[in-house]
């Protein structure tokens, strides 16, 4: 059986390490009437007007969108969301982004996965809008092309214990869409330069 073909961008998992984990959230701006939209679990960045933004496939990255919480424009309630629709025009647009530079994430695979890749780096793989159904992201890291660069976004530190994700192709490789465990390795709260 392979492995299933489901992405869900980047699902927080807990921290690394034996420190208290209590999955907390941080608030950021998103401006009014952004362009694209965010789906949850989608990687974002910082960007120069001090909002966020989805993430591209290089750059540091900040940590995964859980969701949104705005005034509605045309009904003028507060509203909470697991995403954030295009051209949404409310002007207190906050995300809520898992960011802790030490928290780990499952995220699954573009390709196959050799075993010895773990540990490797890698970035995000194209960008594809999330699941018009549920609003979760589809973003997968791109483990075709993997390597030791430290600007990478992405860090496999394992596989998930998923039993419908983490098959094996043979003793030495897991098959396409495995899910893996991954922190992200260029974190923008780990940076030293603004943007």
């Amino acid at each position: 059986m392979a492995n299933k073909d489901a992405a869900f961008g980047l699902k927080p998992i807990g921290k690394v390490g034996q420190n208290r984990d209590n999955q907390g959230l941080s608030e950021y701006v998103i401006a009014a009437s952004t362009t694209a939209a965010i789906y949850q679990n989608d990687p974002v960045s910082a960007y120069a007007a001090g909002a966020i933004q989805v993430s591209t496939t290089s750059g540091a990255i900040l940590g995964s969108l859980n969701g949104v919480f705005y005034t509605d424009s045309s009904t003028s309630k507060p509203t909470w969301s697991n995403h954030l629709a295009a051209g949404n025009t409310a002007t207190d647009i906050v995300g809520f982004v898992s960011d802790d530079p030490y928290e780990r994430f499952e995220i699954q695979a573009s390709s196959t996965l050799a075993k010895a890749n773990v540990f490797l780096n890698a970035n995000i793989a194209t960008y594809v809008a999330g699941d018009s159904a549920n609003y979760v992201s589809k973003v997968e890291i791109d483990t075709g092309a993997m390597g030791t660069t430290a600007a990478s976004q992405l860090r496999v530190v394992g596989v998930s214990k998923d039993i419908e994700n983490s098959e094996l192709l043979n003793n030495t490789v897991y098959a396409t869409n495995v899910n893996v465990v991954a922190m992200i390795n260029n974190h923008f709260l780990k940076q030293t330069t603004g943007v």
